[in-house]
């Protein structure tokens, strides 16, 4: 049974600091995307992600490797409770830090069509006129506030006004993809507190360990 619930904890163990892989992952190949020539294909995405806090993301993965080598002590020694100890308060400060993060994602998505009418405003015309093909519209608000770049998809006036602006479809998007980034923030939250529930029971299970030592011990079947 003992070496079953430490068998799980390592399982979660893993899970946990791949969790902070993936953070670090995407933090790095965003700002590397936006720092690149953009496109059509991930022009919205980049936009989006560079409006969530990437640098306090890298910080969170930084601390979730470090909370992951705690652990490792832990595990060789089998009756160490103290660096378990250590660890499981690691995790939690990480949770609560994963958690913030997701909070601040999810607070964005309240006021999309503000933040989304200053991200627009900041873009080049190139950038915009991606914007205009990817979501098959012109303009933000509308064809004139602001005024739509002409380009293959907005190629004069009529069609512009046809088409509308971009901030409904743009809009849509943004809430969708940012629901699914704090979604995954709060999933890894939830991976952080089962893995303090094995801590806790990894804890137990040496605390008896222990107890039943120092009980043999003073009856004779044992060194002390």
């Amino acid at each position: 049974m003992a070496n079953k619930l430490l068998l799980v904890f390592i399982g979660f163990d893993i899970l946990f600091v791949a969790c902070g892989g993936l953070l670090l992952a995407v933090a790095l190949v965003t700002k590397a995307s936006i720092a690149g020539p953009q496109n059509g294909g991930n022009v919205a995405t980049d936009l989006l992600l560079d409006e969530c806090p990437l640098s306090a993301a890298i910080i969170n993965a930084i601390f979730i490797f470090f909370t992951f080598v705690l652990s490792i002590p832990a595990i060789i020694s089998q009756t160490n409770r103290l660096l378990l100890k250590i660890h499981g308060y690691a995790i939690v400060v990480c949770a609560v830090y994963t958690m913030i993060l997701g909070l601040i994602i999810w607070f964005e998505t309240l006021k999309t069509r503000a933040n989304l009418s200053k991200v627009w405003g900041r873009q080049t015309r190139d950038v915009q006129s991606l914007l205009q093909q990817q979501f098959n519209c012109c303009g933000y608000l509308n064809a004139t506030s602001p005024a739509f770049v002409q380009d293959n998809t907005c190629t004069n006036p009529l069609v512009a006004a046809n088409l509308g602006g971009c901030v409904g479809p743009f809009s849509s998007f943004a809430n969708g993809y940012l629901d699914i980034i704090f979604t995954a923030d709060f999933g890894i939250v939830a991976i952080d507190a089962l893995l303090v529930l094995c801590v806790a029971s990894v804890l137990k299970d040496r605390k008896e360990k222990e107890r039943f030592r120092i009980i043999d011990a003073k009856v004779g079947f044992a060194p002390i």
